[in-house]
C-alpha cells in the first residue's frame, strides 16, 4: 500500500529563523517518516514582496539549505522550486474558474492590508497586488497537484488550507467526481506559536526574530537581547510567564527544565543567567545544522542539483495529474 502524501512550502523573504524552524521545518520533516513528502520554495509567493531579482535567487539558497540542514534526505523527499513546476500555474489558472471572488476578499492577509489602508485615509486596496490578492489561490494549486492527504500549517495558514478545501470540494461536486483530494491540516498543537525577542509572535514583520543559523557569538548577543521584567537577581521569578522560559522549553530535555525551573522559583538568579542557560540549550542544539548550513551555502552547486532533480520528479507527478484534470474537465 502507497504513502500518504503530506505538503508544504516556504516563502523565501528573509533568513530562516527558530519560528520556522519550530513551525515549519522541524514538523514537516518529521511527517516524512511516514508520509511520501513533497517539499517547495514558494518563490512565486515571494515575488509579491521581493522585487530585488539577486536578493530572491540568494534567499531561495538560503531556504534550500535550510531544509538540507534541518535533515531532509533528497533521495526520500521531492524539494523543489515553485517556479521551476509550470504545470502549478495551469492548475492556478483552472482553480480560479472555481472560486469567488467574495473567498479571496475574506482572507486573512487581503483583509489586514485594507483594514491598515483604511485607518491611514489610504485607498482600501493601496498597495494590493494580484498576486497578493489570488495568493490562497495559488496556493491550493500546490496542494492539490500532488493530491496531498496532509499539510503542516501553522495556526495562521488554517484559513487558507480551508479555502483550498472549499475550492477543491466545489470541482468534486461540479463534476460528481473525486477529481482533486481533499487535504487536512496537521498543527503542531504543543510548539503554538513562537515567541520572539519582545513576546510577540517570531516574525520577520515585527523584527523580532532570532535567525536559525546565526554564528555563536552573534546568537548569544541576540539572546541577550530578549526582552524581560524589571526584577531583581534576589526576587524569585515565574517560568510560566517568561520569554526566556519559553523558549528554553524548545530545547531542554524535561530534566532541564525542571532544574532551570526550580533556579527561577528559589530566587537569586538574574535574566543574564537564565538567558545564559538559554543560550548554551540552544546552540547545542543549532550547532550541527548550522555547520552543515554553512558547508551548503558555499556549495550551491550542490543545491541546483537537488533542485533540479527535484523539479523534474514534481513535473513529472503534476503533469500527470493535470492530464487527468484536462480530460475531466472537457479541455481535451
Amino acid at each position: 500500500m502507497s504513502k500518504k502524501i503530506a505538503c508544504t512550502g516556504i516563502k523565501p523573504t528573509g533568513a530562516p529563523h527558530l519560528g520556522n524552524y519550530f513551525g515549519m521545518y522541524k514538523p514537516a520533516l518529521e511527517l516524512a517518516k511516514e508520509f511520501d513528502t513533497r517539499y517547495f520554495i514558494a518563490d512565486y509567493h515571494a515575488l509579491n514582496s521581493i522585487k530585488d531579482a539577486k536578493r530572491m535567487k540568494e534567499l531561495s539558497y538560503e531556504v534550500a539549505a535550510s531544509w538540507l540542514a534541518c535533515g531532509l534526505d533528497p533521495d526520500k523527499s521531492i524539494l523543489y522550486k515553485q517556479s521551476a513546476v509550470p504545470y502549478t500555474f495551469e492548475l492556478n489558472n483552472l482553480l480560479m474558474a472555481f472560486t469567488s471572488k467574495g473567498l479571496m476578499n475574506r482572507a486573512h492577509a487581503y483583509k489586514a492590508m485594507v483594514q491598515a489602508n483604511l485607518e491611514n485615509s489610504k485607498d482600501p486596496d493601496d498597495g494590493v497586488n494580484m498576486g497578493l490578492f489570488t495568493y490562497p489561490i495559488l496556493m491550493a494549486a500546490d496542494i492539490l497537484q500532488f493530491d496531498s492527504n496532509v499539510v503542516p500549517v501553522g495556526k495562521d495558514q488554517i484559513q487558507h488550507l480551508e479555502m483550498t478545501i472549499d475550492i477543491a470540494q466545489s470541482i468534486n461536486y461540479n463534476y460528481q467526481d473525486e477529481l482533486l483530494t481533499i487535504p487536512e491540516p496537521i498543527t503542531k498543537k504543543e510548539t503554538g506559536l513562537i515567541i520572539g525577542l519582545d513576546g510577540r509572535k517570531m516574525s520577520k514583520s515585527y523584527n523580532n526574530t532570532i535567525p536559525l543559523f546565526l554564528p555563536k557569538k552573534k546568537l548569544r548577543k541576540m539572546v541577550m537581547k530578549i526582552i524581560t521584567n524589571s526584577q531583581t537577581i534576589e526576587e524569585p521569578k515565574d517560568p510560566d510567564n517568561c520569554n526566556v522560559f519559553t523558549l528554553y522549553k524548545l530545547f531542554a530535555t524535561a530534566e532541564q527544565q525542571a532544574n532551570l525551573r526550580e533556579r527561577y522559583l528559589a530566587g537569586n538568579m538574574g535574566w543574564g543567567h537564565a538567558k545564559q542557560e538559554l543560550f548554551e540549550v540552544m546552540d547545542t542544539h543549532i550547532a550541527p545544522m548550522r555547520e552543515k548550513y554553512d558547508d551548503l551555502i558555499n556549495n550551491k552547486d550542490y543545491i541546483d542539483k537537488v533542485l533540479n532533480e527535484g523539479a523534474l520528479k514534481a513535473n513529472e507527478i503534476v503533469s500527470a495529474k493535470l492530464e487527468k484534470l484536462r480530460i475531466a474537465l472537457g479541455l481535451k
